[in-house]
């Protein structure tokens, strides 16, 4: 079957279903099924702009909430997994994932699925190391901590993944595995994007997290996003052993969604004929949600998942084939992810803008009916648990100190803000860093910048399906022409472009031209990669 994959795609789906399209009119290509790698931006209205984590001038509607509202349907499946530019409180009410419109559907925090025989698995967020040991503790409203936090990885979605052992054909992440650049070229990247050369050589670029996955699943694909640069690699794995089949990996990575940018690849993956073309749970993903449940936590608290050292009496959480039987058997063998889309905020009415809406704490009843089918437990209930228990414990302290007042005539306030700094205690290269215009604002009153009702057309701007361009090579630097026999025999060589019909010169991004040292800066690597998408804003 042919597969679409897209990289950030920062709320624009009205463009990239009409790439979608187009590319059928004039090819007689039409895709079984997208894939979007993150920033996909389900903003339904404008309490879900002030939960997404980016300066001001970035805050637009574009055009989920019509996809959303029922008044536009996505015209293929389209399954994706958050970025760390996302509306948070959207996502966060579907941590095991769920639909987010019809025919939209979104991993969760992490998770495997099904689409007609060909495993699909994917992890949200960004890695970031002193948010990874925590429990998915935020909600909303969110503070200028846990506006960024929400969105980065942690150890038990990573822990649970590792509990797989079935072959996995297709894996997301938003940021890049640790060292992947030193299995493509290398050398091409760095003229590309000369400001990634420190991070590439000192080998700090992307997510060791992702990179641990990577070494451990083993996928066919993995595609990635979120540097905003196209580029492949060829990793072949290891084996552990002299029966084991060697296994390699076709690693992607896609551009963002901009109509002068190369943001779409089309790939073929073999499939089983005889699956139906519904969406399906894996079996072995659920065994594995049931098997770690316990482990579950929703504080601030960092902790280790257990690991054979000594200290745990259980590390191995992975599934026998009789529990993968008893999941099976519960269904009735009836895998079917069902079409349970509910509406759970008001949709955006861009004539009745309500610009001081706050965003709530939401139960989805979609993770309500899947929690209660597969008896899990439901993070965000347990969150306004924890959160109700903490209150009933306020009180019985403020009444301590109450009487302690009473009797010495003196007590200590108890601050409004959370005092731990520790998410600012370092600066993580593949974020946006917030500037004061975007960042330091209060959450509650931050601008609403709706996009136009009716976009551009952007058919006009597309080309022609071309194969992969030398410069695209999967290889090492030393090995470059044997792996581009690996590439063509991939399927990874249909692609998408757009160009612009005049080219245009990008902006120069500087600093303060009157020297104030107070504003933050946007690091240099994030000043290249935003440039384009600022002249985007301005013409």
């Amino acid at each position: 079957m042919k597969v679409a994959v897209a990289g950030c795609c920062h709320g624009a789906l009205d463009k990239m279903y009409e790439t979608l399209e187009l590319l059928q009119r004039r090819h007689n290509v039409r895709p079984d099924l997208l894939l979007c790698c993150g920033d996909f931006q389900a903003v339904r209205n404008e309490a879900d702009l002030r939960c997404m984590a980016v300066p001001a001038k970035y805050r637009h509607m574009q055009t989920f909430y019509r996809y959303y509202s029922g008044e536009k349907k996505a015209p293929v499946l389209t399954v994706f997994i958050g970025g760390n530019h996302e509306a948070s409180n959207h996502l966060q009410e579907l941590p095991y994932g769920g639909w987010v419109a019809p025919n939209i559907y979104y991993l969760g925090y992490a998770g495997v699925v099904r689409f007609r025989g060909v495993r699909i698995g994917g992890i949200s967020g960004i890695f970031k190391s002193h948010d990874y040991r925590k429990g998915h503790f935020e909600c909303p409203p969110y503070n200028q901590q846990t506006i960024r936090s929400a969105y980065h990885v942690r150890n038990i979605e990573v822990f649970k993944l590792k509990q797989l052992k079935r072959p996995i054909d297709i894996f997301m992440s938003h940021d890049w595995p640790r060292s992947i650049y030193h299995y493509g070229n290398k050398n091409q990247l760095l003229k590309m994007k000369s400001f990634f050369r420190q991070e590439v050589e000192s080998n700090t670029l992307g997510s060791p997290a992702a990179s641990e996955l990577l070494q451990h699943l083993k996928p066919t694909y993995w595609f990635s996003a979120h540097l905003h640069v196209k580029f492949a690699a060829f990793m072949q794995h290891q084996t552990n052993s002299k029966e084991e089949l060697p296994k390699a990996t076709k690693f992607l990575a896609l551009d963002k969604c901009l109509p002068h940018r190369d943001f779409l690849q089309i790939i073929d993956v073999e499939h089983d004929p005889s699956a139906g073309d519904s969406l399906e749970y894996d079996a072995e993903w659920i065994a594995v949600l049931k098997a770690t449940n316990s482990l579950i936590n929703v504080t601030q608290t960092s902790w280790n998942m257990p690991e054979n050292n000594g200290l745990h009496a259980k590390w191995d959480y992975s599934v026998t084939e009789e529990a993968i039987k008893e999941v099976l058997e519960e269904l009735n063998h009836n895998l079917k992810i069902p079409c349970n889309f509910t509406l759970t905020a008001a949709c955006y009415d861009p004539s009745k803008p309500q610009k001081k809406v706050e965003p709530v704490h939401t139960i989805n009843p979609q993770t309500t009916e899947f929690c209660a089918q597969f008896g899990l437990t439901d993070i965000n209930d347990r969150i306004q648990q924890v959160k109700e228990e903490g209150s009933v414990r306020g009180e019985h302290e403020e009444e301590e100190e109450e009487e302690e007042m009473d009797s010495t005539g003196s007590a200590e306030e108890p601050s409004e803000y959370n005092t731990d700094n520790s998410g600012l205690s370092s600066i993580n290269p593949d974020e946006i860093m917030l500037d004061e215009e975007g960042g330091d604002e209060d959450l509650s009153t931050c601008s609403v910048d709706p996009s136009p009702d009716h976009p551009p057309d952007f058919s006009a701007s597309f080309s022609d399906i071309r194969i992969m361009p030398d410069s695209m090579a999967v290889s090492s630097d030393d090995a470059m022409d044997s792996t581009n026999e690996e590439l063509e025999k991939s399927g990874v060589s249909q692609q998408v472009e757009e160009k612009s019909l005049n080219e245009r010169p990008l902006k120069r991004i500087g600093g303060n031209e009157n020297g104030n040292s107070g504003i933050k800066k946007i690091k240099r690597r994030n000043q290249a990669i935003y440039a384009a998408e600022e002249e985007d804003k301005t013409e």
